[in-house]
């Protein structure tokens, strides 16, 4: 793993900007891989990781930075829980561990240094110093990642019966006897003008 200034850089880098929550999710992953032993997660141990994130904001970024895995590679997994949590899978021990942060470590940052008026600011210095154990709740968990969602996976191409768009990974809807895809389904997020 890198030193922790390192990996603050690099979540700049990649989210623009570093605040209260690229520090909460660049801990947050480094306590989940430390847990699961997971020494290099976006080196050696790169092809071990899958990681489920919760929430869509600046933590997952610095999630991101920390193990390596991208949705691009399909080893980044959203759920749009709303929860500042993850959970991190090995896939070579067959162990998971869910991570949240504590809602408590705001009211500690405050604790900690009532003197620093902006919220971000105090926020990040109180992140740095806490313990994990002042941050975070884990749990061991069990995730059953199907084949089809591991990074690599080469499976059939099905094609919508509606609109003709092509289906990958075992996202299709079937109806009766016709396949469709999720937005044809009734799942879609847009609306056509």
């Amino acid at each position: 793993m890198k030193t922790f200034d390192e990996y603050v850089e690099l979540a700049a880098q990649a989210h623009g900007h570093i605040c209260a929550g690229q520090i909460l999710g660049l801990r947050l992953a480094i306590f989940g891989c430390r847990l699961l032993g997971i020494e290099d997660p976006a080196g050696k141990d790169r092809k071990r990781l899958i990681t489920y994130v919760e929430i869509d904001r600046c933590a997952t970024d610095a999630i991101t930075v920390v193990t390596g895995c991208r949705l691009g590679k399909r080893a980044l997994k959203f759920r749009d829980f709303g929860k500042m949590a993850a959970t991190f899978c090995d896939l070579h021990s067959n162990r998971a561990v869910r991570v949240a942060a504590l809602e408590s470590s705001k009211q500690k940052a405050r604790e900690m240094f009532p003197e620093i008026a902006d919220k971000n600011q105090q926020q990040m210095k109180a992140y740095r110093e806490m313990p994990d154990s002042g941050l975070f709740h884990h749990q061991w968990v069990r995730v059953t990642v199907e084949p089809h969602d591991l990074p690599g996976f080469k499976g059939p191409r099905i094609t919508c019966a509606r609109c003709g768009e092509g289906i990958n990974f075992r996202r299709e809807v079937v109806r009766g006897e016709t396949v469709l895809c999720r937005a044809c389904a009734g799942e879609s997020y847009y609306q056509p003008e």
